[in-house]
């Protein structure tokens, strides 16, 4: 079972080719990031400029990679939401016109529940039941998988998702976008101590919400400075010095990481699943991964780092298994893009 998947909801434009959902034979990534840099977050304007300009280039590339031709492949699977609606039109659009063109079977796919399928992508392949943290920039979720497509959603952030935290904090301190990585290097030389922020208390235990921990720590950050909560984000980073921005950092990060790793402990002792997987673009940070490490007494799935971020491997896995155990397709004549799509 050969699949093309096509991912497109946010600022990469992928594809890729995988076979029987853990055999990667082709993958491409055309990302905006250093135009989405210059403006210190996403511009769905120009991402789905950008998507027009690099559909194409990506799918070819990815059959190049694999020297595989349309007869070749047995279905195309589509990211058709949650995302930016532009992008997410360019990819949904595209994967239409190939089923119809090409008289492929066409299968809609969830962008959260793919980044699980990434896991497998990696050996030894997850066994149900099945735990996972999805952790991005629009996404906090706990979600206990029995089987394909048989899950429960523990819990999910009533807010800001964990990334976006990351983006918005790295403003305030004057980082640069993306601002997991940036926020990571340069909490390094912090003290993650000198600042105490505060953890959301929820009626749901595996609920999450970042948005009083942003807050807080703007409030610390202008606080640092002697400035008066007028003072706006926009002009702190000037006043900070770099200890102040290594220490806030420092100081974020922990209650951050505490945040997640706490409920998935709490979860992973109810649920007792054989594997837990962490999925989604924050699953890359190094110090999310060793505090998990040294809490869980499990070993924990991780994909490798490029499989984190968007991609299209992981769209192409989870079609894979769409096909095999038979999941309905999806109308290439209908099949329209749902921006705010759940779980």
């Amino acid at each position: 079972m050969k699949v093309l998947g096509i991912e497109t909801s946010c600022d990469e434009t992928a594809a890729a080719i995988v076979e029987d959902g853990h055999n990667l034979l082709g993958s491409s990534i055309a990302s905006s990031v250093d135009i989405h840099a210059l403006y210190g977050g996403v511009i769905p304007e120009i991402a789905a400029r950008s998507h027009i300009e690099s559909i194409i280039p990506v799918i070819e590339d990815v059959f190049s990679q694999s020297k595989l031709g349309w007869e070749d492949i047995d279905a195309i699977a589509v990211t058709y939401g949650p995302g930016l609606l532009g992008g997410l039109l360019i990819g949904v659009l595209a994967a239409r016109t190939l089923a119809i063109a090409k008289n492929k079977p066409l299968y809609a796919v969830n962008h959260v529940e793919a980044h699980v399928y990434a896991n497998f992508l990696v050996k030894p392949l997850p066994q149900f039941p099945l735990l996972s943290l999805i952790v991005s920039g629009g996404h906090t979720q706990l979600v206990i998988f029995k089987n394909h497509f048989d899950y429960q959603l523990l819990g999910q952030t009533k807010d800001d998702a964990m990334g976006e935290a990351y983006d918005k904090v790295a403003k305030v301190l004057g980082l640069p976008y993306p601002g997991g990585p940036n926020i990571s290097k340069t909490a390094m030389t912090g003290d993650a101590n000198a600042f105490e922020l505060p953890k959301a208390k929820l009626d749901n235990p595996y609920d999450f919400s970042f948005s009083g921990l942003k807050t807080a720590t703007l409030r610390t950050a202008q606080k640092a400075v002697g400035a008066d909560f007028r003072l706006s984000s926009t002009e702190l980073p000037a006043l900070l010095t770099d200890r102040q921005k290594a220490d806030i950092a420092a100081s974020f990060q922990k209650v951050a990481i505490e945040t997640v790793v706490s409920k998935t402990i709490q979860a992973y002792k109810e649920f007792k699943p054989k594997t837990v997987v962490i999925a989604g673009g924050v699953a890359a940070s190094q110090e999310l991964r060793q505090a998990l490490k040294e809490k869980l007494p499990i070993d924990i799935n991780y994909a490798p780092p490029h499989l984190c971020t968007d991609n299209g491997a992981m769209v192409a896995a989870l079609g894979c298994y769409k096909a095999m155990l038979k999941q309905p397709t999806a109308d290439p004549y209908s099949l329209e893009a749902i921006p705010n799509l759940k779980m």
